[in-house]
Order: structure tokens, then sequence, then C-alpha cells
């Protein structure tokens, strides 16, 4: 897929008070290990996943089981404070009707934003949130706690 931007200052509060006392190389051995957790505490499976660190661009490696699980890992490590881009090297291990699923949007949320509000704008139908929260599980606990900057999936509608 790529390099993703997300709002560098928006997000989840994953890594620690920068310590006098680290090297440089500890940090950033901290903040891999914080956003590795950031994704398989969300129970989201990767096979062979490593994560690389430089600056506030994180690179992720593996294979995971279809394009929605590839999406959320993106989210999951680009919706932290400090991460500016995500480059994906993920691949897609699975059979073909997988693979070929078609990629989700992936939608800002602004201030005033509502999931109903965004189901409206993207969908026509502000009662198709729901399509909206599932996909976006299990980043996000409950409909209601969306934040200006995160990053969001909106999948396709099915016909």
């Amino acid at each position: 897929m790529g390099l993703f931007s997300f709002f560098k200052n928006a997000g989840a509060k994953v890594f620690g008070k920068k310590s006098e006392a680290k090297s440089d190389a500890e940090i950033r051995s901290e903040r891999i290990a914080a956003l590795k957790s950031a994704v398989t505490g969300l129970g989201i499976e990767v096979q062979d996943f490593a994560l690389d660190l430089q600056d506030d661009t994180v690179t992720a490696y593996g294979q995971v089981a279809n394009r929605a699980t590839k999406e959320k890992v993106i989210l999951a490590l680009g919706n932290n404070e400090g991460i500016a881009t995500v480059d994906d090297r993920l691949s897609i291990v699975s059979t073909v009707e997988e693979v070929e699923e078609p990629e989700a949007v992936f939608y800002t949320v602004e201030s005033g934003d509502t999931l109903s509000k965004i189901a409206k704008e993207q969908y026509g139908d502000a009662m198709k949130y729901p399509i909206i929260f599932e996909a976006n599980k299990p980043m996000l606990k409950s409909a209601d706690l969306i934040y200006p900057g995160q990053v969001l999936r909106i999948p396709p509608l099915k016909a």
C-alpha cells in the first residue's frame, strides 16, 4: 500500500516521557516495543511482525490474513502521538478473494464529526454508522469515542 500520513500530535500516548538517562538506541527500542504492543494488545494478528522506527516514521513488516487486518495494523500504528507516517511493508497471505477485497478509504476525523455524520458523508446514510464502527474495532471501543486527527477505515459498501 505504501506510505500513510497521520497527525503527529494526535492519538494515543504510547510513548513515555523521554528520559535523560537513556540512550537514543534504548529510547528507540522502547518506542518500537510500545508500538508493537499497541497492535498486538488489540488482538490483531501479524505473522513475523517487525517494526522499524526512524524519527516519526514507523515501518511495518510481516504477513496478515486479509486487507482489513492490514489496514487495522496501519491505523493502530499511525493513530499514536509522535507518529506522522506509516510505511506499509505488510503482505497479505490468504485466499484470492481476500487479496482482491477492495481497499477501504481512510478518513481523518475533524472537530464536530460523529460516526453518523461521517456515514452520511461517505455512504449517504447516517444510519450506516455501525459499518464504520465495526470496521474500526478493536481500535474503537465506543461509537462516541472518536477525536479530531484520528484516522478511521471507511470500507466500501457491499453490493
